[in-house]
């Protein structure tokens, strides 16, 4: 649910990013009549000579970074980024040998190793040489692969990128996007109290290729002008524009946040509507973030996101109203947290090994996310039910088992709503898997 801190009629604004990860390539199993040699690599007298010099000239050992046709990933790395199958058939020539530089030394070494040994020289950066010009030549040639050469540096403050040859695009919206929600845990919590500014990071597939998209979702409590205005200073990289708000009532706005179309149209007696059955299958965790999740952090979880392929993220911000509220004033006790996190992922299938499957991904990624999320208690919220966090069976462990669960949803305030369970409900008849436990009795 959102936490909404004024009543005033209010603006939402969906703004989308799409973030693409490093591209995983799937290499068919064709095997490719390749040349043969009668010697090995290492007994190769074109190989042995760029790599001495090559090696030289960088003072480490490079032959990791140089393949010839004998070399088993030679093919591997010849593949990777040919575009068009064209390109790809045994009667295609093949480079001689295939140099994949880690550094701007490596490239200088590289050329300079292959001018006296009279091959011709072709670079490959990407995969976007749709005629082949970069790794096939009728002569005798080497192919200098950038592939490795993919950093991405990115200056907000300058509004500048420098973009290694070998970085794919996905490497690059990538970069950009991980700024800006790294920067978004610094703007959400603490932004104008009018606005609830919401970040969504989902695994999808577009194109045959795994991303992640980003989607910044916001309630304001104001003109599309003023907040236009804000987000422009302090969230520049969602070049957010008057045309992504639109001016609603509050109760238009809930209407909104129910994924309801044409929000503004809609009879407001939906809402008495009961709809059966149409339910779905889902699983749903919790944490809370109480320091900023570093840059570094941001990518892995974008990396494992792609991995588990399914599990999606929604950063709701705090602070605003609710940080005014005093942690004891409420059961209520993360409200000086940055900000929550929901795991959510939903199926369709009626099937346990595919529950089973969804279930056991929100549990990696909760796991995963333990360096970052808050500790000793680590938090959770108490309407995003979570069994895997602890169960009761009210027996004769059930205040400890009820504590597990119980200082992760309401941290100290747990004590306090123990003695009143006690002097309300001393027999414990109210109760669930993670209800507030009695205090034990004393023998």
């Amino acid at each position: 649910g959102t936490e909404q801190r004024q009543t005033r009629d209010p603006i939402r604004i969906s703004h989308y990013t799409m973030l693409t990860t490093r591209p995983t390539f799937v290499f068919f199993l064709l095997f490719l009549s390749l040349p043969l040699s009668s010697f090995s690599q290492s007994s190769n007298p074109v190989y042995n000579s760029f790599l001495k010099c090559f090696s030289d000239r960088t003072k480490t050992p490079q032959a990791q970074n140089v393949f010839s046709q004998t070399n088993p990933s030679y093919s591997s790395v010849l593949r990777a980024y040919i575009r068009n199958a064209r390109f790809n058939t045994s009667s295609t020539p093949k480079p001689t040998l295939i140099i994949t530089p880690r550094s701007a030394s490596h490239v200088s070494a590289a050329v300079l190793c292959a001018k006296p040994l009279n091959f011709v020289f072709k670079i490959r950066s990407g995969g976007h040489d749709y005629d082949g010009l970069s790794y096939v030549s009728d002569k005798p040639f080497f192919v200098l692969d950038l592939s490795n050469l993919r950093d991405v540096t990115v200056d907000i403050a300058d509004q500048t990128a420098w973009i290694s040859a070998g970085a794919t695009l996905g490497e690059f919206i990538e970069s950009g996007a991980v700024d800006m929600v790294h920067k978004w845990q610094s703007v959400g919590p603490r932004t104008d109290r009018n606005l609830f500014l919401r970040m969504l990071l989902q695994p999808v597939t577009r194109n045959k290729v795994q991303t992640v998209r980003a989607t910044a979702v916001a309630l304001f409590l104001g003109r599309a002008d003023d907040i236009v205005s804000l987000l422009r200073k302090e969230l520049p990289e969602l070049a957010l524009k008057k045309e992504n708000c639109t001016e609603m009532t509050w109760f238009q706005s809930a209407l909104w946040w129910d994924n309801r179309l044409n929000a503004t149209q809609i009879d407001p007696k939906v809402f008495l509507d009961r709809n059966l059955d149409s339910s779905r299958f889902l699983k749903r965790k919790s944490d809370y973030v109480a320091t900023v999740i570093p840059r570094d952090g941001i990518e892995s979880l974008f990396k494992k996101m792609i991995e588990l392929g399914k599990v999606g993220l929604v950063f709701n911000p705090y602070g605003g109203k609710m940080a005014e509220i005093a942690e004891d004033a409420t059961p209520l006790p993360h409200r000086k947290m940055l900000f929550k996190i929901q795991y959510s992922v939903n199926w369709q299938e009626s099937s346990p090994e595919i529950e089973k499957g969804f279930l056991n991904q929100s549990r990696v990624l909760h796991s995963f996310m333990t360096e970052f999320v808050s500790k000793n208690p680590r938090r959770a919220y108490l309407n995003y039910r979570d069994v895997d966090i602890g169960v009761n069976d009210h027996g004769p462990n059930s205040y400890k088992e009820g504590e597990v669960y119980g200082r992760m949803y309401f941290g100290k305030n747990f004590d306090r709503l123990v003695k009143i369970k006690t002097a309300v409900d001393p027999g414990n008849f109210f109760r669930n898997e993670q209800s507030i436990p009695t205090l034990p009795s004393k023998a």
